[in-house]
Protein backbone atom coordinates (compact mmCIF):
# COMPACT_ATOMS: atom_id res chain seq x y z
CA UNK A 1 0.00 0.00 0.00
CA UNK A 2 2.76 2.39 0.97
CA UNK A 3 4.44 1.85 -2.89
CA UNK A 4 1.28 2.56 -4.15
CA UNK A 5 1.04 5.80 -2.39
CA UNK A 6 4.36 7.29 -3.11
CA UNK A 7 3.59 6.39 -6.63
CA UNK A 8 0.81 8.94 -6.85
CA UNK A 9 2.79 11.29 -4.61
CA UNK A 10 5.59 10.71 -7.23
CA UNK A 11 2.75 11.25 -9.98
CA UNK A 12 1.00 14.54 -8.81
CA UNK A 13 4.63 16.11 -8.02
CA UNK A 14 5.74 15.52 -11.28
CA UNK A 15 2.64 17.04 -13.12
CA UNK A 16 3.53 20.11 -10.91
CA UNK A 17 6.44 20.17 -11.91
CA UNK A 18 5.66 20.03 -15.48
CA UNK A 19 2.49 22.08 -15.15
CA UNK A 20 3.16 24.16 -12.27
CA UNK A 21 6.75 25.42 -13.24
CA UNK A 22 7.18 28.94 -14.03
CA UNK A 23 3.17 29.60 -12.89
CA UNK A 24 3.67 29.64 -9.26
CA UNK A 25 6.81 29.03 -7.07
CA UNK A 26 7.79 25.05 -6.15
CA UNK A 27 6.95 26.65 -2.70
CA UNK A 28 3.49 27.12 -3.96
CA UNK A 29 2.46 24.12 -5.21
CA UNK A 30 0.65 22.79 -2.19
CA UNK A 31 -1.55 25.71 -2.45
CA UNK A 32 -3.14 24.91 -5.62
CA UNK A 33 -2.41 20.92 -5.22
CA UNK A 34 -4.71 20.90 -2.63
CA UNK A 35 -8.11 23.24 -3.24
CA UNK A 36 -7.90 21.06 -6.54
CA UNK A 37 -7.74 18.15 -4.81
CA UNK A 38 -10.69 18.74 -2.47
CA UNK A 39 -13.13 19.89 -5.39
CA UNK A 40 -12.15 16.83 -7.52
CA UNK A 41 -12.80 14.36 -4.51
CA UNK A 42 -16.26 16.43 -3.94
CA UNK A 43 -17.16 15.41 -7.24
CA UNK A 44 -16.83 12.60 -7.21
CA UNK A 45 -18.66 12.05 -4.04
CA UNK A 46 -21.26 13.88 -5.71
CA UNK A 47 -21.21 12.14 -9.27
CA UNK A 48 -24.08 9.37 -8.76
CA UNK A 49 -26.36 12.46 -7.92
CA UNK A 50 -25.27 14.59 -9.92
CA UNK A 51 -27.91 14.79 -12.75
CA UNK A 52 -30.78 14.51 -9.94
CA UNK A 53 -29.91 17.59 -8.85
CA UNK A 54 -29.14 19.50 -11.96
CA UNK A 55 -33.18 18.68 -12.73
CA UNK A 56 -34.40 19.33 -9.51
CA UNK A 57 -32.53 22.97 -9.68
CA UNK A 58 -33.72 23.85 -13.24
CA UNK A 59 -37.04 22.55 -12.19
CA UNK A 60 -37.51 24.82 -9.13
CA UNK A 61 -35.41 27.57 -9.65
CA UNK A 62 -38.25 29.73 -10.79
CA UNK A 63 -40.63 28.33 -8.49
CA UNK A 64 -38.95 28.92 -5.36
CA UNK A 65 -37.05 31.80 -3.69
CA UNK A 66 -34.24 29.17 -2.42
CA UNK A 67 -34.71 25.54 -3.94
CA UNK A 68 -31.76 24.40 -1.56
CA UNK A 69 -33.50 22.35 1.01
CA UNK A 70 -36.39 21.03 -1.64
CA UNK A 71 -32.89 19.61 -3.41
CA UNK A 72 -31.21 18.67 0.13
CA UNK A 73 -34.70 16.53 1.12
CA UNK A 74 -34.96 14.85 -2.19
CA UNK A 75 -31.30 13.76 -2.48
CA UNK A 76 -30.60 12.74 1.14
CA UNK A 77 -27.39 15.00 1.47
CA UNK A 78 -25.91 17.89 3.18
CA UNK A 79 -24.43 19.53 0.41
CA UNK A 80 -24.61 19.58 -3.56
CA UNK A 81 -23.56 21.00 -6.51
CA UNK A 82 -25.86 22.27 -9.49
CA UNK A 83 -23.18 23.69 -11.63
CA UNK A 84 -22.13 22.34 -15.20
CA UNK A 85 -18.00 22.48 -14.52
CA UNK A 86 -16.80 19.45 -12.85
CA UNK A 87 -12.81 18.91 -12.16
CA UNK A 88 -12.51 15.75 -15.07
CA UNK A 89 -9.59 13.91 -14.47
CA UNK A 90 -8.33 11.55 -17.56
CA UNK A 91 -7.16 8.16 -16.62
CA UNK A 92 -4.07 7.67 -14.61
CA UNK A 93 -1.70 5.01 -15.44
CA UNK A 94 1.50 4.15 -13.52
CA UNK A 95 4.05 2.26 -15.20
Amino acid sequence: MSNNYGKISSFIWNVCDDVLRGMFKQHEYGDVILPFTVLRRLDCVLESQKDEVVNLHNEYKNKVEDPTPIILSKVNSTFFNYSKYVCGVRPIRFI
